[in-house]
């Protein structure tokens, strides 16, 4: 269907019409965000298979929630709310058995990661990225970050939600969005930084290929 109207006008109308019972609608309402769901889903669970359950049933929560959105935050934050609350739960209900949950965070982030005196980790030249070998190290590393840092890092560094949109999604202050970003980063710069000068190796590197985008 073709929407001759500005992006976030067409967003308005999908609803009103996927609310008036047009819910063949709610494909093209959610398509533009079936990505970022994916990746939030993916953040926390660090599982291709169950991320793309963990979106179904977002998407499917989404929907049936539909009517009660009120248009307080943006559709895009607030689906990735739901995604969130279904992949800890999720979480939680796999580690059950060992009492670990993502609810770890509750306490206070100092202590826990001493940073060494590295830059921001996108300081890495453009040209690096684009090798193979550095980008599976990228992957690697960022499958190794604590859930709390690794969800924060790929909605602002990945998606491009700005702060005030991951503190909404995440419910945590601005401040803490901005802390564990840089934590975040700079676990990734010096996970990274041993590689820097380009000798990265097959033992380096290991078996594991996941593209969670």
């Amino acid at each position: 269907m073709a929407w001759n109207l500005p992006e976030s006008l067409v967003q308005e109308e999908l609803i009103r019409e996927v609310c008036r019972g047009q819910t063949e609608l709610f494909y093209e309402l959610i398509r533009p965000f079936e990505r970022t769901v994916f990746a939030a889903a993916y953040s926390v669970l660090n599982d291709v298979a169950e991320a793309e359950d963990v979106a179904q049933e977002a998407f499917l929560k989404a929907l049936k929630g539909l009517p009660a959105f009120r248009g307080e935050s943006k559709f895009r934050t607030w689906l990735i709310q739901i995604t969130l609350n279904e992949a800890r739960l999720r979480f939680r209900r796999r580690r059950a058995h060992v009492h670990e949950s993502l609810d770890e965070s509750s306490g206070s982030e100092d202590g826990d990661y001493t940073p060494r005196d590295l830059a921001d980790w996108r300081e890495i030249p453009s040209e690096a990225l684009a090798r193979k070998e550095l980008r599976q190290r990228i992957e690697q590393t960022l499958l190794s970050l604590k859930p709390i840092y690794r969800e924060v890092l790929i909605l602002r560094d990945l998606e491009r939600f700005n702060t005030e949109e991951t503190s909404q999604i995440l419910g945590i202050s601005k401040d803490s969005v901005k802390t564990r970003l840089l934590r975040a980063r700079l676990q990734m710069r010096e996970a990274l930084a041993p590689g820097y000068d380009g000798n990265w190796t097959a033992e380096m590197m290991g078996n594991r290929r996941v593209r969670p985008w």
